[in-house]
């Protein structure tokens, strides 16, 4: 399969839909990996609203041999390359009765294994005993992220919305988006399809309406070190 034809498509608009990463017996396969997992730990989160797996290839380290299948290092390796590692992951469910929604904003921040004060790294935040900063604009920029799809989404279930180059602007207030020369896409993806995105693109996401889950396993990825002595919380080899 010929992935790299999406290379500029992401490096112009800064993201990019591929189908049929994963077949049905794939997508299930993961799903019961999920659904068979203990969830009491700290980096779960559970709410009417959203169930949330922070730090989720290391609390479900038996779902890696499953994501990362021949299509998906092939996407990696001819859209990015060989050396990159993850840097973070979470996985979402946002249940069909969710009613809650996300404003448009960039990721700014990095998860990192300790709190220190290093130029060009602030502000800082603490999430369930996790560490996060936004670096320099030059790691954010070479940071991409993969959306892997285990139900279908459009914009009735939480599809994000984009606004496509804004990855290419540097830190972008979603406040200053003028709408007279911006456009917005809508990033229908299939059950089993994958989303690639560029952290710094301007994303968003609605409500449910059609009381369709939403599950997305989300894996950033870089090939840059982090300023001494900070390291990447997450980092792994795939």
């Amino acid at each position: 399969m010929q992935y790299a034809a999406y290379k500029p498509e992401v490096a112009s608009n800064g993201f990019a839909v591929i189908e049929n990463i994963y077949s049905e017996d794939e997508r299930l396969q993961i799903i019961n990996v999920i659904e068979g997992t203990d969830t009491s730990g700290d980096t779960f989160r559970k709410s009417e609203n959203l169930f949330a797996i922070r730090q989720f290839v290391k609390e479900i380290p038996q779902a890696l041999p499953l994501i990362f299948n021949e299509k998906l290092r092939q996407v990696i390796s001819q859209v990015f390359g060989e050396d990159y590692f993850i840097v973070k992951s979470i996985y979402f469910d946002k249940p069909g009765g969710s009613n809650w929604f996300v404003a448009y904003h960039q990721d700014l921040t990095v998860s990192v294994d300790k709190k220190t004060d290093v130029d060009g790294y602030g502000p800082w935040t603490v999430k369930q005993n996790q560490f996060a900063v936004q670096p320099p604009l030059h790691i954010l920029e070479n940071i991409f992220t993969l959306r892997l799809h285990l139900d279908d989404t459009d914009i009735n279930n939480g599809a994000l919305k984009v606004v496509p180059g804004s990855h290419a602007k540097g830190i972008y207030r979603p406040e200053t988006i003028d709408w007279q020369t911006e456009t917005e896409a809508i990033c229908n993806v299939p059950a089993g399809g994958l989303m690639i995105m560029k952290p710094l693109l301007l994303h968003s996401s609605g409500r449910t309406t059609n009381n369709n889950n939403r599950r997305v396993i989300h894996i950033e990825f870089s090939n840059h070190p982090l300023a001494t002595p900070l390291q990447w919380a997450e980092k792994m080899i795939y």
